[in-house]
C-alpha cells in the first residue's frame, strides 16, 4: 500500500514539474515574440521619425562587401564548377551535353546563388554584427550612447539592416556571375565551349521569371540577416560570454529563418 501512494505521489510531482517547465518556456516563447515585436517597431518608428545616418550606411555597406567579396568570388566558382561536374554525366548519356549551360544557369539563378551566398553571409555578416554589437553592450557602450543622447537605434542597427538588405543582392548577382564563370570552366575539362557560345546557350534558357523573384527575395535574406544578428547583439547579456552566444545565436537563428523565407518565396513564385 505504501509503495503504491509512493509511485502515486511520484508520478503526481513529475506531471507538477513538466507542468511548470512547460509554463516557464511557454512564457519565455511569448516574452521573446513582443520582445522582437518591439524591436521590430522600434526600428520602424526611428527610420520614419529621426535623422537617416548616412554616412554610417555608406560604411556599412563598404564593410559588407568589402569584407565577402573574396569568400563569395571563391563560392561562387566552387557552385559553377561542381553543378557541372556533376550534371555533366547524366546530360552524356542522353546525348543533351548542350543543355548544360542552361540548366547550370537556371539552377545558379534561381537557387543556388541567392541560398548559397545569403547562407555565406548570415555565417560572416550575422555573426559579425551580433559579436560587435553584443561586445558594445558588455563594455556599455550602448547605455553611454543612449545617456549622451545619441540614438543607438538610429546609429547603430538601421544602418546595418539597410546595408545588408541592400548588399545582399548586389552580392548575390555577382556570385551568380562568378558562378557561370566556373561552371564555363567546368565544361571546358571535357569539352571544348567558347565563352561567347556559353553564354549564348546559358541565357537562351534564363528569363526574366527565373531571375527577378531570386533578386527579389534575396532583399527579404539580406533583411533577415541584418535584423537578426543587430537583435542578437542589441540584446545580449552583460558577461562576456554572451558575445559569443549572440554571434553564435545570430548565426544559427538568421540561417534558419533564410531557410523559412526561401520556402515561402518559393510557394508564392510557384502560384504566379
Amino acid at each position: 500500500m505504501h509503495k503504491k501512494r509512493h509511485t502515486s505521489d511520484q508520478k503526481t510531482l513529475n506531471q507538477n514539474s513538466f507542468l511548470i517547465l512547460a509554463k516557464e518556456k511557454g512564457t519565455a516563447f511569448f516574452l521573446g515574440i513582443a520582445n522582437v515585436i518591439e524591436y521590430l517597431a522600434l526600428i520602424l518608428r526611428n527610420f520614419i521619425s529621426k535623422k537617416f545616418e548616412f554616412q554610417e550606411f555608406l560604411k556599412q555597406c563598404y564593410q559588407i562587401g568589402n569584407k565577402s567579396v573574396g569568400l563569395i568570388s571563391i563560392t561562387g566558382i566552387i557552385i559553377g564548377l561542381v553543378l557541372t561536374i556533376q550534371s555533366r554525366p547524366a546530360l552524356v548519356d542522353f546525348g543533351a551535353v548542350a543543355m548544360l549551360p542552361g540548366m547550370v544557369a537556371v539552377s545558379i539563378f534561381r537557387e543556388m546563388g541567392p541560398v548559397i551566398t545569403a547562407l555565406i553571409c548570415a555565417g560572416k555578416i550575422g555573426s559579425s554584427m551580433g559579436a560587435e554589437l553584443g561586445s558594445m553592450r558588455v563594455t556599455e557602450q550602448i547605455d553611454a550612447m543612449e545617456v549622451s543622447n545619441t540614438n543607438p537605434i538610429n546609429f547603430l542597427i538601421i544602418p546595418r539592416v539597410l546595408a545588408a538588405t541592400i548588399m545582399i543582392p548586389l552580392l548575390t548577382l555577382y556570385a551568380d556571375a562568378i558562378g557561370i564563370f566556373g561552371s564555363w570552366l567546368g565544361i571546358n575539362i571535357k569539352d571544348d565551349f567558347s565563352l561567347q557560345l556559353f553564354l549564348n546557350q546559358a541565357f537562351s534558357v534564363v528569363g526574366f521569371s527565373d531571375i527577378f523573384p531570386a533578386v527579389i527575395k534575396t532583399f527579404f535574406f539580406g533583411a533577415v540577416i541584418g535584423l537578426v544578428g543587430c537583435y542578437k547583439g542589441y540584446h545580449a547579456g552583460r558577461g562576456t560570454e554572451s558575445v559569443g552566444v549572440a554571434a553564435n545565436s545570430a548565426v544559427v537563428t538568421a540561417s534558419l529563418l533564410l531557410i523559412v523565407v526561401d520556402l515561402i518565396a518559393v510557394q508564392i513564385t510557384d502560384l504566379l
